[in-house]
């Protein structure tokens, strides 16, 4: 296991010292599976990398020899008719050229002796005469008329074992890794295949009882196809022995090798505190980066319980609770001083009304929870529309620009005059102030009021917002 968590490491972090990624072209938008999910999860393999800059091509037809030009490798999720002389001849020439092809899946069939009734395609009933050129690239094809008959039996877990382990691609791996799939058998496998992996075909679930090809490369001209046979649906693709060694297979496709393990900058490791207040779950992808390493506590005593200095870059409180002991206290002040971070988030505004160093050192704002002082308390008004303004240039603010969100407003509450604003709004349920950071001598602080549900979870704007304050805080 240790070697394939490494191997994907090697997918997964990004190589700063790189001067220019590869460029990686997806044709799609045609195929008897759901290429609407799996192309783009195909995609974001490839860029969480750090290694591929991606396009998409729905409309692979009609495509030249000037639409590959800018590329080093093309992956084809794609099953349906022909494109016609022009792009398969610029298909051929990128290729044999010296370029990179990854056969994903249903993407061995395609150009066949007849058409398959997918996605977005009409079945005329016609049969195609085979593109002869492609089954060379591929390196094998599909029988549907004579025996034994290409295909796969039930879905099923089973495992892939590499045939090949010196070869770049699984180079470092372990000797075998789980697949959740379908299992292709019946290939008519062509002159020059190097196969890199094979599986065993159970015919209790309907297999051949042999070991058939998963994995393969071929040498065309002078480039270099990989052809991976799994990838039926995304929970096929979310297996780590398929984001490795796609990811893997791609890289070699496009240049001849597969780069070595980079140091790259450790992940943000992030403590999320909730507790308090309910919230919707769509909360939690905010924290679906590759460079957050993130632990959950469900109360701020079971946060704070212990010294965390040492375990975390940044608190993102989204909690709201007023009750922490002296020795939980002292837990989170020796956190900020530290040096560390803390992202206020949302209603975890209203926590701690009788603690003045929280809000006036570290959130820079008191929610009244009820009237004090003088002062009535402060109010909520839920389903507003927001039209949330830069206020200063802040590596927080980034280029976010203007945000139009429906959100919970929050009005009266006491903003410390220290803080300084990087957004605001003028609805006339909310205070004036949106966010802003908080001066400290060594911590780095800041404070969302932003992002009660869903709807606000969603925005674009805002989930760039809290990534920014996240990255910040912690000093990236």
């Amino acid at each position: 296991m240790k070697r394939l968590l490494l191997a994907l490491l090697i997918v997964a972090t990004p190589l700063a010292a790189q001067p220019a990624k590869l460029r990686a072209l997806i044709y799609s938008g045609r195929n008897n599976h759901d290429w609407r999910t799996t192309t783009p999860f195909l995609k974001k393999i490839l860029l969480d990398t750090g290694r591929f800059d991606v396009r998409v091509n729905e409309e692979p037809a009609g495509n030249s020899a000037a639409t590959l030009a800018p590329y080093d490798v093309l992956v084809l999720d794609y099953c349906g008719a022909r494109w016609g002389e022009t792009a398969e001849k610029a298909v051929e020439r990128f290729v044999a050229s010296g370029k990179g092809l990854v056969v994903f899946h249903a993407a061995s069939y395609p150009f066949g002796d007849a058409p398959i009734l997918g996605d977005n395609m009409t079945n005329t009933g016609k049969f195609e005469p085979p593109w002869m050129e492609y089954r060379k690239m591929v390196g094998a094809f599909w029988s549907k008329a004579e025996k034994p008959i290409t295909g796969h039996g039930q879905r099923h877990s089973f495992k892939v074992k590499w045939t090949r382990p010196d070869h770049p691609v699984a180079c470092g791996l372990e000797e075998s890794f789980w697949a959740t799939d379908e299992l292709y058998h019946g290939f008519r496998m062509m002159p020059g295949v190097e196969v890199l992996a094979t599986a065993f075909d159970d015919a209790k679930f309907g297999g051949t009882g042999k070991d058939e090809p998963i994995l393969w490369t071929v040498r065309y001209g002078q480039g270099r196809v990989f052809q991976h046979a799994l990838g039926h649906n995304v929970a096929a693709l979310q297996e780590a022995g398929f984001r490795a060694s796609f990811a893997r297979g791609a890289e070699w496709a496009a240049t001849g090798s597969v780069s070595p393990p980079a140091s790259g900058k450790p992940k943000t490791r992030l403590l999320v505190v909730t507790g308090g207040h309910t919230y919707d779950t769509t909360f939690y992808t905010l924290f679906d980066h590759p460079d957050l390493a993130w632990d959950h506590a469900t109360s701020n005593r079971a946060a704070f319980k212990k010294d965390v200095r040492d375990n975390y870059d940044t608190v993102l409180l989204y909690n709201m609770e007023q009750e922490l002991n002296e020795a939980e206290r002292k837990n989170f002040q020796d956190f900020v001083e530290a040096g560390k971070g803390v992202v206020t988030l949302h209603h975890a505004a209203a926590n701690y009304n009788a603690w003045p160093w929280w809000y006036e050192q570290i959130s820079g704002v008191k929610y009244f929870l009820k009237p004090e002082g003088g002062r009535p308390g402060s109010t909520y008004r839920h389903d507003i529309e927001l039209f949330v303004t830069p206020a200063a240039k802040h590596p927080v603010a980034g280029d976010i620009g203007p945000m139009h969100l429906t959100d919970e407003g929050y009005k009266g509450m006491w903003i410390s005059p220290k803080a300084q604003i990087l957004f605001t709004t003028d609805h006339p349920d909310a205070d004036k102030p949106s966010v802003w950071t908080m001066p400290h001598e060594k911590a780095r602080l800041v404070t969302i009021l932003l992002g009660h549900d869903k709807l606000a979870h969603a925005n674009d704007g805002f989930r760039k917002l809290v990534k920014n304050a996240i990255d910040w805080t912690a000093g990236k």
